[in-house]
């Protein structure tokens, strides 16, 4: 996905839900922006205190636990915002401004899927600034046990190649690998849906979390079974899901990215990791233009020297 110049959306598209960990209802409204706005998180019905504005972008995330959570300086202040995130980056929408009245982004039916219907029928224009691209020039590894993320050249556009392994009969271990373009994300991504384990509920409720979940927003699993009466869209649904989280964790970079991704056994944590081990190295990384990108035949990065990262913890959720 090499386009030549940026988009935003044509009208404004809007959806209502509730959010997953905190149960409450909440109203998204994606509004179109001018060029090399970017994306960005406003807040609006905070009861006594004016909307608050973020930059989705890396230096934003103030929290990765079971969801990413961006904010500023004053605290949080919009939580799970990995979904709304992919289907932007996924569909190639550069500049957006994304109003929400409640403290986390609805979860809907636990996928992108309804994010990607609302920004499709709102529709997608193209504006006359050239795009800009992360092109990746080296490895960046972040890595601790068997936990491993890493962004490393590929200049042909942006490649996920993530792995998953639980100790559950059902999820056990699965994989996939795809270049992310429109069409592969809305096929094979966006319909990927958010799970959980039965055993897991009273200690998530307890600690405040998963409040709103349902077994219309969120994949059940019990030791050998899903619980939902729909059961899977995907027979590897899990692991797909986790390359929908890694779409929307790593378009806080800031810009489409022209590199590939690797994660095994990742999550949140893991990808923010990465991210700021990439954006912490600048001769890891280079800004180019989409017209730059459509004359190049070859990438710089085509020949790479590799850099480990700090480690990090694990995420494995």
């Amino acid at each position: 996905m090499k386009a030549a110049r940026q988009t935003t959306l044509r009208d404004t598209a809007t959806v209502t839900g509730i959010g997953v960990h905190s149960g409450l209802p909440v109203t998204l409204s994606i509004h179109p922006a001018d060029a090399n706005y970017g994306i960005s998180f406003m807040r609006t019905g905070i009861e006594g205190c004016a909307d608050r504005e973020v930059r989705a972008c890396v230096r934003a995330v103030t929290a990765t636990e079971f969801a990413t959570v961006l904010g500023d300086a004053d605290g949080p202040l919009c939580s799970t915002a990995e979904h709304v995130l992919a289907a932007l980056s996924g569909l190639g929408v550069d500049n957006a401004l994304i109003e929400i009245d409640g403290p986390e982004v609805p979860i809907m039916d636990g996928s992108a899927a309804a994010f990607v219907a609302a920004i499709e029928q709102a529709g997608i224009v193209t504006l006359a600034a050239p795009r800009r691209y992360i092109q990746i020039l080296k490895p960046v590894r972040v890595a601790r046990g068997d936990c491993f993320g890493e962004l490393r050249p590929y200049p042909r556009g942006f490649r996920l190649e993530v792995e998953i392994a639980f100790d559950n009969a059902l999820i056990g271990r699965q994989n996939i690998a795809l270049d992310v373009t429109p069409e592969t994300f809305r096929k094979e991504v966006a319909r990927a849906r958010t799970f959980g384990f039965m055993r897991d509920v009273s200690k998530l409720w307890s600690a405040g979390y998963a409040l709103g979940a349902t077994f219309e927003n969120t994949l059940v699993v019990s030791d050998n079974r899903v619980l939902n009466a729909e059961g899977l869209r995907f027979a590897d649904e899990f692991v797909r899901h986790k390359a929908l989280d890694a779409i929307g964790d790593l378009a806080l970079a800031g810009a489409p990215l022209l590199g590939a991704y690797r994660s095994i056994r990742g999550g949140h944590k893991l990808n923010h990791a990465v991210l700021c081990a990439l954006m912490a190295d600048p001769s890891a990384w280079t800004y180019v233009d989409g017209g730059q990108v459509a004359r190049r035949h070859r990438g710089q990065a085509d020949v790479a020297t590799g850099m480990v990262a700090p480690v990090f913890g694990p995420d494995v959720s």
